[in-house]
């Protein structure tokens, strides 16, 4: 029996049509949210998912900020620009595009993204919040995006064992964190783990975020799990995920495909948190 397809795109679709009414209750014209996003440097990815991002802000409502630093840019510029949205009251949620040219040090440009406008998650308030498992508005958009599909397609996971492969601060790290925090029992995986695919065969839900197309196969998945697929590299064949969907799919309970599958949830949570933040700050239930 192969796997259910897991829909991002439809999900996303979904959340956005839910999103539409919170914006006209906000208020429309200056009274709207504001998203305010950095782009520093030329990296092509990044210039079309920012652009993915103006777009789908616009459509909804929100009021849509592009500031486009120069790459010659220091850490001081990009700290202050940062911090000048961050005193605009006009902006509800900021987001720090990454990667930033290797000469700019991440650390203090997110660290001075205001806590209360952090719409992609990454300040160490709003990250510390989830390491410890206490509510927050926000969490970074991709892992929490991989939770609410799902939550959305009834894949359990209280009480089930899960394996993590990536520990980025971007997406492996939270994403464990996110699972712990719906009861789940969490391995974490890396470049340095041994028997990687023994461990990965013993989880229920098993998220590949690592960057390598197609290393995970049907060796790494125990039948009838939920594989979400956070890989994404651009090919000359088009874009692959981290896992090898032939392979897997006839194995797999539930699968995220390449494309179409966790992409499409990280833009719909970055205008949820910048929907809820907005609401937040207008001392308005969150959404």
């Amino acid at each position: 029996m192969s796997a259910v397809i897991i829909d991002g795109a439809a999900v996303a679709a979904r959340i956005r049509d839910e999103l539409a009414g919170d914006v006209l209750a906000i208020g429309e014209g200056a009274a709207a949210p504001g998203l305010a996003v950095v782009l520093c440097g030329d990296d092509p990815a990044s210039a079309v998912y920012v652009r993915n991002k103006g777009r789908v802000a616009e459509k909804l409502g929100i009021r849509f900020q592009l500031h486009t630093p120069p790459a010659s840019s220091s850490t001081g510029e990009l700290v202050a620009l940062v911090r000048s949205l961050s005193d605009d009251p006009a902006i509800d949620g900021i987001i720090v595009q990454l990667p930033l040219p290797r000469h700019i040090e991440p650390d203090p440009v997110i660290d001075a993204v205001a806590p209360e406008k952090d719409a992609d998650g990454f300040h160490p308030v709003n990250f510390g919040r989830l390491a410890e498992g206490r509510p927050s508005l926000v969490t970074p958009g991709t892992p929490a995006g991989c939770m609410e599909l799902m939550r959305r397609y009834d894949v359990p996971i209280e009480g089930r064992r899960a394996a993590v492969i990536g520990r980025s601060t971007i997406v492996g790290r939270p994403m464990a964190l996110l699972l712990t925090n719906a009861h789940a029992t969490v391995t974490l995986c890396h470049s340095k783990t041994a028997a990687l695919p023994a461990i990965c065969r013993e989880a229920d839900i098993l998220v590949a975020a690592a960057g390598r197309p197609g290393m995970v196969d049907a060796t790494y998945v125990k039948p009838g799990a939920c594989v979400i697929d956070v890989g994404i590299t651009p090919t000359v064949d088009g874009l692959v995920g981290d896992v090898d969907r032939d392979s897997v799919e006839p194995v797999a309970g539930w699968l995220t495909p390449v494309p179409g599958g966790v992409g499409p949830m990280t833009i719909a949570m970055l205008m949820r948190h910048t929907v809820s933040l907005a609401l937040a700050r207008r001392h308005t239930a969150p959404v």
